[in-house]
């Protein structure tokens, strides 16, 4: 399947609403934390804080999509001066296992080169292996200093990438 990744556009927020409330339901991320489900679904929030990627097939159909944020960002988590971080990558369930979050992970690394950035970091729950099985593989390592919990029982593990 031929994925390209490409900025989101306006017409764009309504899918990427349904698939990051979708994709973090379907792995069970939603489970205890439905405050979060009205974040992901606010795209223009996203949108006006960073940048927002769209990763889509040939008939330009949405498949997945990633918050791209620098510090001060009001979705920025962990970067400090230097460095950048995505957020919310999130894949249709019915597009996973297809290179979609790959591709999406790949173009955040590429943004953050393109800007000069030291380092990429993002976070990824405690029990997402799929993610952090992505993530190692594009070269991210787990820093324990940055993991952190946004509310009793959600566990977040901080991992970088050296640029």
């Amino acid at each position: 399947m031929s994925v390209r990744v490409r900025v989101a556009e306006l017409s764009d927020h309504p899918a990427i609403s349904r698939i990051s409330v979708a994709a973090y339901e379907a792995d069970g991320q939603l489970k205890d934390e439905i405050p979060y489900a009205a974040t992901l679904a606010d795209v223009a929030s996203r949108a006006a804080a960073g940048e927002v990627y769209v990763a889509v097939d040939a008939d330009d159909e949405v498949l997945g999509a990633v918050t791209f944020v620098l510090p001060g960002s009001q979705f920025a988590e962990l970067s400090g001066p230097g460095e950048a971080e995505f957020r919310m990558l999130a894949v249709d369930p019915v597009a996973q296992g297809r290179g979609v979050g790959d591709a999406l992970a790949r173009a955040c690394v590429s943004r953050a080169r393109e800007l000069g950035c030291s380092a990429v970091v993002i976070c990824a729950r405690d029990f997402a292996a799929p993610a952090q099985r992505l993530y190692a593989r594009l070269g991210f390592v787990r820093e324990p200093e940055l993991d952190w919990s946004p509310m009793p029982g959600v566990r977040l593990l901080g991992l970088r990438l050296t640029l």
